[in-house]
């Protein structure tokens, strides 16, 4: 990956690399890996430019409404963070906002070294409103209230204004650490239309950057010490609520296993992962997505990761998102071209559909044979679990709704694959109710209304 600079940003990256703070970031990997490109010079200067960076790939870009709370919290620390090492050399960050950081693994880091710039005299924080509306307001939100921040993300790029917040907010929580100045100072000036960053108003009272420094170690208190810690979810008991899921584990988790080495995949996609057990599975092979709607399922998936990740210091290979295949996030932003949607961003080798099928299919409406379109759309070897209508879960979903899948029977599974799939290998587990099928799409056939291939 290549950036351009003109002279000025060539001058500016130049005073950014002299500093310590900024080689001690690159080394701890919170800043994308960048060197000057000598492949590239030549060209850029062709063009006008003064010289090239080149940024190590990461391997998958996600966006904030795919993060759980701890992905955006630790991403907000790490702005914070560099911030504040930056203002002790003279450097800032000039914007705030959680596009500017993606996840290797379980790792923060900063992605637009164009954010890093020299301190100007009497130069105020200009990312503090966007780092309130972008980072601080959806952390609010979902520990303070409950709300999932994702949502919000999704359906404003923008983020969450201050006015928009402290609608939400009852007197009590007024008294909470930053609610006054952060939420409630900013949706009042909002309103009057005024400037809504504090930092803008200081600088005519004789500002310096310590008044920075200090509204920074304020919101770094106030982000470190926020919690979010529901008893449980849907799905975060998923495991301990289904006995015959264990049972059944021993010959899963062997036979992905060998899918992984007949695949030799690049990138694995775990759809509905919950607690990632067949994720680290893929990763002993290669790099995961562990994908689940469930947000409190993703968020301790998260944690446990990056605890292990801290402790060999390692960003790991997987990195868990926030994904319902039945409700995805589509492209969003200008001309739906700036955010792209997860298929336009990864291409799995190999997907990990197990226990899935039903919930799509009897929980969600969706039609067998679409399922099966947009699984063979991915043009990835597929690990699929069939589970059969005498399964106690199916029985349950079915216990008290009127069934109307006529579809959702292993007989009609098999001739949807047709056409669809090579069914390479296929083994019965051991709870009888539930079977796996390792699958190889045929390329350039005709599925549904759609041509793939």
């Amino acid at each position: 990956m290549f950036r351009a600079l003109d002279e000025a940003a060539a001058d500016t990256w130049n005073s950014i690399t002299a500093t310590r703070f900024f080689r001690d970031a690159l080394t701890a990997g919170e800043i994308v890996g960048t060197k000057v490109s000598s492949e590239a010079g030549g060209f850029v200067r062709s063009a006008g430019y003064s010289c090239a960076l080149e940024h190590d790939r990461i391997a998958t870009i996600s966006w904030p409404w795919e993060w759980s709370f701890s992905m955006l919290q630790d991403a907000a620390l790490l702005q914070l963070r560099l911030l504040a090492n930056a203002l002790q050399e003279d450097c800032a960050l000039s914007d705030a906002t959680p596009f500017n950081y993606q996840f290797e693994g379980v790792k923060p880091l900063l992605m637009d070294t164009g954010s890093l710039v020299v301190l100007r005299e009497g130069q105020t924080w200009e990312g503090y409103r966007q780092f309130c509306e972008q980072f601080l307001n959806p952390l609010l939100l979902q520990a303070w209230k409950g709300v999932d921040f994702q949502p919000w993300l999704r359906g404003r790029l923008e983020g969450i204004t201050a006015e928009q917040f402290s609608h939400l907010l009852s007197a009590r929580d007024l008294l909470r650490r930053g609610a006054l100045t952060h939420v409630w100072l900013h949706a009042r000036l909002s309103r009057h239309g005024q400037a809504v960053s504090v930092s803008d108003s200081l600088s005519s009272a004789g500002f310096h950057k310590d008044i920075i420094l200090r509204n920074v170690a304020g919101l770094q208190k106030i982000v470190r010490d926020l919690r979010w810690a529901p008893g449980r979810s849907s799905w975060s008991e998923y495991v301990q609520q289904c006995p015959h899921v264990t049972d059944d584990e021993p010959v899963k988790s062997a036979f992905v296993r060998e899918a992984c080495v007949q695949f030799s995949p690049g990138m694995v996609w775990d759809i509905g992962c919950n607690q990632g057990h067949y994720s680290r599975i893929a990763a002993e092979f290669s790099r995961v997505l562990a994908l689940d709607s469930d947000h409190l399922t993703i968020d301790r998936l998260y944690q446990r990761l990056r605890d292990e990740a801290s402790a060999s210091r390692t960003p790991g290979r997987i990195t868990p998102l926030i994904f319902n295949v039945a409700d995805p996030a589509p492209s969003l932003g200008w001309r739906h071209q700036e955010r792209p949607c997860l298929e336009e961003r990864s291409r799995p080798d190999l997907v990990f559909s197990l226990a899935l099928i039903h919930h799509l299919v009897i929980g969600s409406n969706l039609r067998l044979g679409d399922v099966l379109d947009w699984l063979h759309s991915l043009q990835s070897g597929v690990v699929l679990e069939w589970v059969d209508r005498q399964d106690p879960m199916v029985v349950q979903m079915l216990k008290n709704r009127r069934d109307i899948f006529s579809d959702y029977h292993e007989e009609r599974l098999l001739e949807e694959l047709t056409g669809r799939f090579t069914i390479l290998r296929s083994v019965q587990l051991p709870s009888k109710t539930r079977r796996l099928y390792l699958l190889q799409p045929v390329s350039g056939t005709v599925t549904g209304k759609r041509t793939v291939g």
